[in-house]
């Protein structure tokens, strides 16, 4: 019996012998491993803190830039045109920072400005916001359909045709309006005649009683003509009062402007062209020397203070009035005042023209 218990415990001996070296190798083989992750984790998580800290810093470029980010672009066009601009320093940083923040599919079209020294983390917001930078369109009051169709043709940053047919004249709003590169002229126009529908209506629901209108369009054709007879706001509910004083009276309005669009149209009269006393004797269907009551169509788009005028004259008993040679005009009940005040007028055109020609000469 010990015989063979001792034969048992040599051979117990050598197979503990043989497993420990195999444990040995299996631990040290988890070590490596666990080790290697452990590297691998902190080299990748260095490497992260140094391309954020690159994505965070300020950036090379010293002066605000434009980029224009276009229909069909991808993340890789973008950050090529952004390191081509001088912006960022390194496009495929500003790629990788992109998708680690999951922004791809956020980034919009438009056109930014990028400030001066802004990181590509402000880049990436001021994309993903989509703010477009915002341009102005000034329509001054008093112009033609035609005349602001000109204008919105030369605005190189709307995009698109114009109507082929010009919409009535007085129906497009005579302001400053907004909007993002690559908006359509339709749109433009869409909401020019919006705003200024809004604006007709506005007027012609606060206008006072018993004014000699028929209808609403003859209230925007007296605000047109109103805009075109002065610029000089305190004079617009004047000049209105003086036209509606006429028209109770049977009086033909006799307006300067009306025979312009009668002979010119939409197209307006050109710069310098003076109004020959044979122009007035012209028979048009707008020329108010000619005509009793209003043109049959505005003159021109008249603004939200000519409209307002019309609506809400002055009431005064003056039925004339003439230009008094500092840019505004004098005002007078009886054709024998206004005579005298014409030829006032007269005197001092006389003696600027004079003067001009001395200082040409």
């Amino acid at each position: 019996m010990n015989s063979n218990n001792g034969c048992t415990n040599q051979t117990n001996s050598g197979k503990n012998k043989r497993i420990k070296p195999a444990i040995s190798q299996v631990v040290l083989f988890i070590d490596f491993v666990l080790t290697a992750l452990l590297f691998i984790n902190l080299s990748a998580a260095l490497a992260f803190c140094i391309m954020n800290n690159m994505f965070e810093e300020v950036g090379p470029s010293k002066e605000a830039q434009i980029v224009l980010i276009e229909p069909g672009m991808g993340i890789q066009k973008i950050g090529t045109i952004l390191q081509t601009l001088g912006v960022i320093r390194d496009s495929q940083l500003f790629v990788y920072g992109i998708n680690w923040n999951h922004k791809a599919k956020q980034l919009k079209i438009g056109e930014y400005e990028i400030p001066a020294r802004a990181s590509m983390r402000r880049i990436m917001d001021i994309i993903v916001l989509g703010r477009s930078i915002e341009h102005s369109f000034t329509i001054p009051e008093g112009l033609t359909v035609k005349q602001i169709f000109e204008r919105l043709v030369k605005n190189k940053v709307l995009v698109g045709n114009l109507p082929e047919k010009l919409p009535p004249e007085g129906t497009l709003m005579t302001d400053t309006i907004r909007f993002i590169r690559g908006t359509s002229r339709a749109e433009v126009i869409k909401r020019l005649r919006d705003g200024q529908t809004h604006l007709v209506q506005e007027a012609w629901e606060n206008r006072i009683n018993n004014l000699p209108l028929k209808n609403i369009n003859e209230l925007v054709t007296l605000a047109s003509i109103v805009e075109k007879e002065t610029g000089i706001a305190s004079e617009r509910p004047l000049i209105a009062g003086v036209f509606y004083n006429r028209l109770k009276k049977g009086i033909r309005l006799q307006s300067d402007p009306t025979v312009i669009y009668g002979l010119f149209g939409s197209a307006g009269k050109p710069a310098n062209r003076p109004i020959y006393r044979s122009d007035i004797e012209k028979e048009t269907p707008f020329n108010t020397y000619k005509i009793t009551g209003l043109p049959p169509a505005p003159i021109a788009n008249p603004g939200r203070a000519s409209l307002k005028a019309a609506a809400n004259p002055f009431y005064t008993e003056d039925l004339y009035f003439v230009a008094n040679g500092t840019g505004g005009h004098v005002f007078s009940k009886t054709l024998n005042e206004h005579n005298i005040n014409v030829q006032k007028w007269r005197i001092f055109k006389k003696n600027q023209d004079s003067k001009t020609r001395k200082k040409e000469g």
